[in-house]
Order: C-alpha cells, then structure tokens, then sequence
C-alpha cells in the first residue's frame, strides 16, 4: 500500500495496476464521480482501454448543516438517503425534498458543462467500473451504484484509491466488486492520502472528457458537428412554463416530443439514448419536463400525480403548440415518442391533435390508462414491449384491437419493462428510427386521411 498518492493522476495509475482482469475487454464502460473522480477515472480507462464517461452525483446535505451528508442524488434521479440520521436530526421529509429537487437543478447544470452536446454513454448490458478519487461515508458511491443498475448496467465495480475498510465492505454487499488499494483503519479524510489534492474545476472536468471521447466518423460525425442543442423554457399555459431540451440536427426531416414515464424527467438515460439515435436518423428532438419544480418535489412524496393522465395530456397538448411557434422546427412532421405513463399521454394528446401529429412510437407503455382516446387516434402507432413484461404486452394486445388507425405490436424477445437487457434498448431506438423516418416524411395532415 502507498502512504500518500503524489496526486489524481498517480492514484489513477496505482489503481488501474489492480484492475487488470478487466482491461481490453469490449464490454467494459469506466464512469467516473466528477469531479475529482475524473483524473483518476482517465488513468484507468486509458489503461483498460475503455471508454470514459462522468455519472454525476451530488451529496444531500443537512438543512443548516450542508458538510453533513443525509444522502445523495445521482445523474437519473436516483436518491439514496441516511433514513437513520434524517430521523435521530429530526429532518422533515418536505425538507428532504426540497434538498433533493435543488441537488437535481445543481445536477443538471453540472452535467450540461461536463459533457456539452455528446449523450451519455449507454451502458445497458455492460458492466461499469465507477471510480472517485477516495471515499469516506460511501454515500455517493451507494447512489452511483443504484443510478448504474437503474441504468442497466450488468455489472458494477466500485474502484477508488482510498477508503476506511468499513466502507469497502458496505459497498461490497450492494456491488459485484470493490477495488481499493489502500483501506487505512485510522481514516480522517479522503485528502489526508494525496500529497496534492487540490479542487479539480468544471473546466477541467470537460477538457478530461473531451480528451477521452473518441474520434466520431461518418454519418455520426456530421450529426455531432451539426446539431443545434438547447435548453428551452416551454410556456404550456398562461403562467405555466417547464423546462426542456431542444436538439435539431442540421436539415432535419422531422421532430419527435417524448413524454417520460413516471417518476422520471427530461434526462433519463433510456429516453435520452433513443434522442440520440434519432439525431443520427436525422430527426430533432424535444425532450421536458412534464412537471414543474414545485410539483416533482411533492410528487416525490406522494406520488399522486404520475397517474394523473389528464394532466400529463394538458402538458403535452400545451408543449406540441409551443413546438409549432418555434421557427426552426415549427413547420416539420411532428412524432410522440411515449415511455409507461407517458405513452398514455402521448395516445390521448395524438387522438386530441389528428392533423398536427404524424406518427406516435410507445415504449413500455400504458396505454390502458387511455382507453377512451385510443379509438379516436389517427396517428400510425408502433407499440413496442418487452417479451419479459407479460402484464403489459397483455394491456398493449387490448389497446391494439381499440386502435383503428395503421398500428403495430413489437414484442423485443426476452426484454424487461426498463429494456435493460443487453441490445434491449438498442432495438427499441431502432425501431423508433424507423417508424418515425417512414412516417415523418408525410405532409402535416396526411395522417389523418392515411
């Protein structure tokens, strides 16, 4: 074991020595902790030969005490929380919420300048190697651990330089694997082992990033370079505005609104990896927020609203006629692309809009929660379920008999409701491609007729 670690990049290279058995392997993905996590997660994967990408995660801190932390919010929404310190300090669970929504606004912003335009990694089916540069609670770890199962990830190993060896066993019972090259019993803090443990900046955290991406080529690259990526302020009501993510790629044949399943937002790794094989089809994307700030924060603790079609249905209807207002994609075909909850929004607002919306893809979806609007939609409609989800390939097989517009059922064989599965997802964006390229093409109202 070393006394100290010279610095990041020292520690980074001690550590990749102990992670030999998974270097050269194609199925391998590091994703480091930003932001001191990134220099040493560099060194690894440059030494696994893998490829890098961030999994921001923020810790919870106390209210009047935030060095203290009461949990952790990772990249997903994936919340892990100290339930035994939140409840020896008294700390309410609006508290807790309010905590949390805040960490998720920070989150955002963080990710938005560590990764710029570039999606994230997929990792579905992979297995993820999650590094920091030293541990002391584990807090963030646990919620990274969680956010890369949420994700589909088939394996997870921790790796860090340094942590108390009570952590490290913590951790060994909610990962397939902990790497730790020096676990002191006597443990103060993570920077008592570097000689030099100065911040690593948000600067420096892209320019790592962007070091390691790989070189694009082909058709990717001229999507890449030639997009236009925004977050949008999106009025769907008279005082009402949600937040959103509006991509364009350069002449772009259409654009596809996805309404997100519940308990999720415009950043879900799922929805944002079908976005992106979108943009690579040439098709623009909007991506928000069915909910505002103050309502996901009360959601979280009810949990009263993600059912609450008729709403989610108001959200989309509102966000389709913001879309039309906006010059750069308001006079393209336009698609709904609808996860769970939200593919029963996406049928109603369809059946509500025959001669604005083209064509409709649902994933995973809940179409039982709108039976009433399912005859009325003229849209073609691909419904795609996992062959796992037998619940609710039964609830689609009901909803396709109701359907008297040009429709279809793919079943992806041996998926789950999540897709987590290895090639799951992927199918699911290629089949989402296809519909909405054959189907966008169309002029506005002719799907009515169709």
């Amino acid at each position: 074991m070393v006394e100290r670690y010279d610095d990041r990049r020292h520690a980074g290279r001690v550590l990749a020595s102990q992670l030999g058995g998974y270097a050269g392997r194609a199925d391998v993905t590091v994703l480091a902790l930003p932001r001191g996590g990134v220099p040493v997660a560099l060194e690894v994967a440059r030494a696994l030969a893998a490829p890098l990408d961030v999994l921001a995660v923020r810790k919870l801190g106390v209210p009047q005490q935030p060095e203290l932390a009461m949990g952790a919010l990772a990249s997903g929404g994936v919340v892990f929380i100290d339930d035994g310190l939140v409840s020896r300090l008294g700390i309410s669970r609006s508290e807790v919420a309010a905590t949390a929504a805040a960490a998720a606004r920070a989150l955002s912003r963080a990710e938005r300048a560590y990764r710029g335009r570039r999606p994230p990694l997929a990792i579905t089916g992979r297995t993820v190697i999650l590094v920091d540069d030293g541990l002391a609670t584990g807090a963030t770890m646990r919620a990274a651990v969680a956010a890369a199962r949420r994700r589909g990830a088939a394996q997870v190993v921790v790796a860090v330089p340094v942590a108390p060896p009570e952590t490290c066993a913590e951790l060994g019972r909610l990962a397939d694997d902990v790497v730790c090259p020096a676990t002191p019993p006597l443990f103060l803090s993570v920077g008592q082992w570097y000689a030099d443990f100065s911040p690593t900046t948000d600067e420096e955290v892209a320019e790592l990033l962007q070091a390691a991406a790989p070189p694009r080529a082909g058709a990717g690259e001229e999507a890449e370079m030639t997009s236009d990526e925004r977050e949008v302020a999106i009025t769907v009501a008279e005082g009402l505005t949600l937040d959103g993510t509006l991509t364009v790629p350069a002449g772009a044949a259409g654009v596809v609104l996805f309404a997100h399943g519940s308990g999720s937002s415009r950043h879900s790794p799922r929805n944002r990896f079908v976005a992106a094989a979108l943009h690579e089809a040439g098709l623009g994307t909007l991506l928000f927020d069915l909910l505002t700030t103050t309502e996901e924060e009360a959601e979280a603790l009810t949990g009263h609203l993600r059912f609450d079609i008729e709403l989610l249905t108001e959200r989309l209807v509102g966000a389709t006629g913001w879309l039309a207002g906006e010059p750069s994609v308001g006079s393209l075909p336009l698609g709904y692309f609808g996860a769970s909850t939200g593919a029963a929004a996406a049928l109603a607002a369809a059946a509500r809009q025959p001669e604005r919306v083209g064509a409709v893809v649902s994933r995973g979806g809940r179409p039982d929660l709108a039976p009433r609007d399912l005859p009325d939609v003229r849209a073609p409609t691909l419904l795609i379920v996992g062959g796992a989800d037998t619940p609710v390939i039964d609830m689609n097989q009901t909803a396709l008999r109701l359907l008297t517009c040009e429709k279809r059922l793919t079943i992806v064989p041996g998926a789950t409701h999540l897709f987590e599965e290895p090639g799951a997802l992927e199918r699911v964006a290629e089949l989402a491609a296809e519909w909405f390229g054959r189907h966008l093409g169309r002029p506005l109202g002719a799907a009515a007729s169709a």
